[in-house]
């Protein structure tokens, strides 16, 4: 069952985002704060569902990144609506010897991380940095991606007592019942802390705002959402309220919150 300002609802397939070893503090690691007791129990009696079941991942290697254009034609037959971010492949020896060359310019991640560890930002790093990740890119180039910086937009956020602008991103969330895909009214903002901080991820210190899509002129389709009724229109606006929390509490709360989003393919 799932907790909502509209009492306890059943769950019946998860989506989990948690490592194996946080899932479930009576059958893993017992100081967990992220795992749901007794969800082991629950999967195993057939009362719930796992959708990635313990032991196994949903496309946790970032360079299945760069093939899901292919992916989109070869198993919809179509292109894909929203282009690419350009990614670089860095077990390819030309777009190696380009992105070495332009190490200063990029963003280069390693393709199993995970919250924003191991990112290094070109234009942000040092030369002791570059030269750094330059030989450790060179000693496992299958390990590594790079991408060109991407300019998030900012916010007002409130840091002590002032407004002051943060970079933001929005995770929506989409849900496919075996007919439709639809997307659900709100989201999960991350914000960068930092002043001038590109990475949002709440291990580096992001932390997160909540997010609320509001109804504006013409015909309007009611929607209804576990916390209240919201109401969609086709060019919706949307207004962010300050949530902020610390490094430690902002990785619980982002985990549950992306958890609660997905709800009926919801995630503890």
């Amino acid at each position: 069952m799932i907790r909502t300002t509209h009492g306890l609802h059943p769950v019946h397939v998860i989506y989990r985002r948690v490592d194996d070893d946080f899932l479930d503090p009576v059958h893993f690691r017992s100081d967990s704060a992220l795992g749901c007791p007794g969800l082991l129990n629950a999967a195993r009696s057939g009362n719930v569902t796992i959708a990635n079941a313990v032991g196994n991942g949903v496309v946790d290697d970032k360079l299945m990144y760069t093939y899901l254009p292919d992916v989109i034609r070869y198993y919809l037959g179509e292109d894909p609506i929203l282009p690419n971010v350009d990614t670089w492949r860095l077990e390819e020896a030309s777009h190696r010897e380009e992105v070495m060359d332009r190490l200063d310019e990029l963003v280069v991640k390693p393709v199993d991380g995970a919250g924003g560890k191991g990112i290094v930002i070109g234009p942000q790093a040092t030369k002791a940095e570059l030269d750094q990740l330059r030989k450790t890119v060179t000693a496992d180039p299958r390990g590594w991606i790079a991408q060109p910086v991407v300019q998030l937009s900012t916010v007002p956020t409130m840091v002590g007592d002032q407004l002051r602008p943060r970079h933001v991103d929005l995770r929506p969330f989409a849900i496919n019942d075996g007919n439709k895909v639809w997307v659900l009214p709100g989201g999960l903002t991350r914000v960068a802390m930092g002043e001038g901080e590109l990475i949002v991820n709440s291990s580096r210190g992001g932390g997160s705002k909540d997010t609320w899509v509001l109804a504006g002129d013409g015909q309007r389709q009611r929607v209804t959402a576990r916390a209240r009724p919201v109401e969609m229109v086709a060019e919706p606006q949307v207004m962010m309220q300050e949530s902020l929390v610390g490094a430690n509490q902002a990785e619980q709360e982002q985990q549950q919150q992306q958890q609660q989003s997905s709800d009926e393919v919801s995630s503890c």
